[in-house]
Formats: structure tokens, sequence, C-alpha cells
């Protein structure tokens, strides 16, 4: 009888533990699943966290991975789909905003490199140009799929073309993960760091 309560115990503890695990990830209000779908694979949330200026709330920004990873170089090293999603706090102007990510890149990149991904910038600035203003809650992603290229959905649309490079997701990563990052407290969360 004492090895069935037990054995009792032990798995309640178990699914409980299971149900703690899935439980989404909130960051300032923003809840990020555990994991998501994208390209055929399942991807897990590496980390979530909020990008400050000064000391308003902008974003949150959540990374997914095929697989955990702590360094920006073993996140530029998996070959698999990856997603960051971002959800605005706060009421910004999307020009600016392209404007912001175009000057990220350069910042983490070398002059050489930047200019070969020019053409991309530019598109991309217009996709966020179109949009306008983005208001609180909305939301936009820059997925990775292998074989099709980088995927910027804004408000659940795609937005035209992929944009076929590898490097420029990688460069786009750069805003957030690089040696300049837009904010080291956020770049530290999507890492998985402890705050």
């Amino acid at each position: 009888m004492k090895f069935l309560t037990r054995w009792a115990v032990m798995a309640g503890a178990c699914l409980l533990a299971a149900s703690a695990l899935a439980q989404p990830v909130t960051v300032a209000d923003v809840k990020y699943e555990e994991s998501a779908s994208l390209g055929g694979s399942t991807l897990q949330l590496n980390g979530a966290g909020v990008r400050y200026k000064a000391v308003f709330k902008v974003y949150t920004a959540g990374l997914y991975l095929e697989k955990k990873a702590s360094t920006p170089q073993d996140i530029a090293a998996l070959k698999g789909p990856k997603r960051m999603s971002i959800t605005m706090l706060r009421e910004i102007d999307s020009t600016e905003l392209g404007k912001l990510f175009s000057r990220g890149m350069e910042d983490n990149m070398d002059r050489a490199a930047f200019s070969k991904l020019i053409p991309g910038v530019l598109r991309m600035s217009q996709i966020f140009s179109d949009h306008k203003k983005l208001q609180a809650g909305d939301q936009f992603m820059i997925d990775w799929i292998p074989g099709t290229g980088t995927v910027i959905t804004v408000k659940g649309k795609p937005q035209g073309e992929p944009f076929k490079e590898p490097e420029f997701f990688n460069a786009l990563m750069g805003i957030w993960l690089g040696n300049v990052p837009a904010d080291w407290k956020l770049k530290d969360a999507l890492l998985g760091k402890p705050a």
C-alpha cells in the first residue's frame, strides 16, 4: 500500500513539474509560449525580455531556437529555423523603427559586410515605413527558415518576398545580440541569462 501511495505522489509531482515547465513566460504582461512551430520544426523559447529606451519600455522580444544557446556565436551556428518575436509596448513611428534597426545592423558589422546588405536594409526599412505606426500590442516576427530565407511578418501578415541571404538574418540578430546591442539587459535575457 505504501508503494502505491509513494508512486501516486511521485507521479503527481512529475505531472506538476511538467505543467510548470510548459507555462508561458510573461514579460511586461506579454506572454511567450515555451515553444513555437516554424518551417516544420518545433522551436523552444531561448529567452525573452524588455527593450528599454531611457526609462520607457518600448517592446518585448522573445527568441525561439531549435535548441538552447547561450552565446551569439552558438545561435549563429544553429542551422535550423529561428524566430525573433517582438510585441510593442508603446506606439512608435514605424519609419523611425526601421531607421533604428538599420543603424543597429550597421553598428554591429564591418562596413564592407554592411554595404553588401544595403538593398535588403532599404527594403526592410520600406516594410516598416509602409505601416506608418505600430501601436502597443502590435506584434511582428523575424523568422529564419532554411531554404526560404528571412521572413518578416507584421501584425500576422508576411511582408513581401523573403530575404534570401543568411547574412541578412544574422545582421538583424546583431541588433539585439551583437557587440553593440540595442539594450544590454535585453541581450542577456534573450541569451537566457538570469536577470
